[in-house]
């Protein structure tokens, strides 16, 4: 078993979970024209985030639905989506995580001109990598789509899955509500983009309340595949009654560990899989509990329970140890950082007297977007990189790179952490730095995670020749 002092953040989190064994029972079918294509139709629904016998809320949902259609497919097939637009406005459809082709990154007007209205675009092409990922828009707009409800979760199964009894996806989401149940108005203020984000105090569980309940039997081995959906919201989960193992991250598997007292953090689009065995004795329970991300200072006061796993029946027969996932052999086992080609970003608050809704941000003393005629630096396939992020403002912010995987580096000496990831929370007044193997050949978007924040001057791009 390997430990880190450095998987620890004593903050929150908003949940949505659904069981995947009755999962197909419960999402409506997905159209599949006679070309074999999945379609995913953005468009108006409803969905009761305060619960069954509270009004419904309307939002934006892929086949009008939140999440939308659980897509899954395994290691080594075709990846084939139809993304029809029945919006008013432009989208474009972004699979998080994914390092494949930059012409199917779904990020308008980089990697794609945006689908109007009325319009349709076709995703196709093999995934190179098993593991959990999420989709939503990253074109015109992305901020508001997303706020309303497009999103959803894919999974591409791995070739020798781990033995569990039971699997679960967590898609966590939190909402602003008006007294009435509708999504309060304007969907994003000036002031969540100069902030923190836009926050919301309801959690939901895959759109409906908390706490999720379930039960298994005494021993049996639960694999929890948990995706913040959230669009700001930086959170923590922690497990109180079962030992949480890591098996991946960000969809790459990595040598299985207990986080630093059974708490892990999660920003938006991040992805975990942890795998755990209920407690031995019947009417025992498993429980997660969820805070969020102190802000100015101020440590989350009131935790939640969002999911109650309780023991019952016989026990299951005693399992072999937590063992992990096969490592992914495509990703380098070593980034060789003396050849790197460095960059620090200094992430600030724009200083204006008026300030513009799309320039609250800057990148070393500039506001960005994604231009598409003016990269921010170019490399040739296999440059090894290292990015530093250094953040003097008030707010954590969550950076990432497309189509690339990285390692955090550590501060103090010449490591990094034993694991992969797309994305990395940036807390307010430090930095984090980063060292990438730019090995996947495009027009990549270098930004924030956070969507509100790259609309307004955090968003640029590299290339990689």
């Amino acid at each position: 078993m390997i430990q880190t002092r450095r998987i620890f953040v004593a903050t929150g989190l908003a949940a949505s979970v659904f069981p995947l064994e009755t999962l197909r029972a419960q999402t409506p079918a997905v159209a599949k024209p006679d070309d074999g294509f999945t379609v995913l139709e953005a468009k108006p629904g409803e969905v009761r985030l305060r619960g069954a016998n509270e009004p419904a809320t309307s939002i934006l949902g892929y086949n009008g639905q939140f999440p939308g259609p659980l897509l899954r497919i395994k290691k080594g097939e075709e990846l084939k989506l139809r993304l029809v637009n029945g919006l008013k406005q432009p989208t474009s459809l972004h699979m998080r995580g994914m390092r494949g082709p930059n012409a199917l990154d779904g990020v308008a007007p980089l990697t794609q001109a945006p689908v109007a209205p009325g319009q349709s675009f076709d995703y196709r092409f093999t995934p190179p990598d098993s593991g959990l990922f999420c989709f939503h828009p990253h074109g015109p707009n992305a901020a508001e789509q997303a706020g309303r409800g497009l999103g959803g979760i894919l999974i591409v199964e791995e070739d020798k899955p781990p033995q569990v009894d039971h699997e679960f996806m967590f898609a966590l989401s939190d909402w602003q509500l008006d007294d009435k149940g509708g999504l309060r108005e304007p969907m994003i203020l000036p002031a969540d983009s100069a902030g923190a984000g836009r926050l919301g105090p309801l959690m939901t569980i895959n759109g409906a309340p908390a706490p999720f309940l379930q039960e298994a039997a005494p021993g049996a081995r639960i694999r929890l595949r948990v995706v913040n959906m959230c669009m700001a919201q930086i959170t923590a989960l922690t497990f109180e009654g079962a030992m949480p193992m890591i098996a991946a991250i960000d969809s790459q598997p990595c040598n299985a560990f207990e986080p630093v007292a059974r708490t892990f953090p999660i920003g938006p689009g991040a992805r975990f899989d942890v795998l755990f065995d209920m407690p031995d004795a019947e009417k025992q329970s498993a429980k997660i509990v969820l805070r969020r991300w102190p802000l100015q200072g101020k440590p989350d006061t009131q935790p939640q329970d969002v999911a109650i796993f309780t023991a019952k029946g016989a026990r299951r027969p005693a399992l072999p140890p937590i063992a992990s996932l096969p490592d992914n052999t495509s990703l380098p086992p070593i980034i060789q950082l003396q050849n790197a080609k460095r960059l620090d970003l200094t992430i600030a608050s724009m200083k204006t007297a008026k300030p513009d809704p799309k320039r609250l941000w800057t990148f070393n003393g500039a506001p960005m977007d994604i231009d598409p005629a003016r990269p921010l630096f170019s490399v040739k396939r296999g440059t090894p990189l290292t990015l530093g992020f250094i953040n003097t403002s008030t707010v954590p912010h969550v950076m990432r790179l497309h189509g690339h995987v990285f390692r955090q580096l550590h501060l103090l000496d010449d490591g990094w952490e034993p694991y992969w990831r797309d994305s990395v929370i940036v807390p307010e007044g430090k930095t984090v730095r980063v060292a990438i193997l730019a090995d996947n050949p495009g027009k990549w978007r270098l930004g924030s995670g956070i969507l509100a924040h790259g609309e307004s001057g955090l968003s640029s791009w590299i290339e990689v020749t």
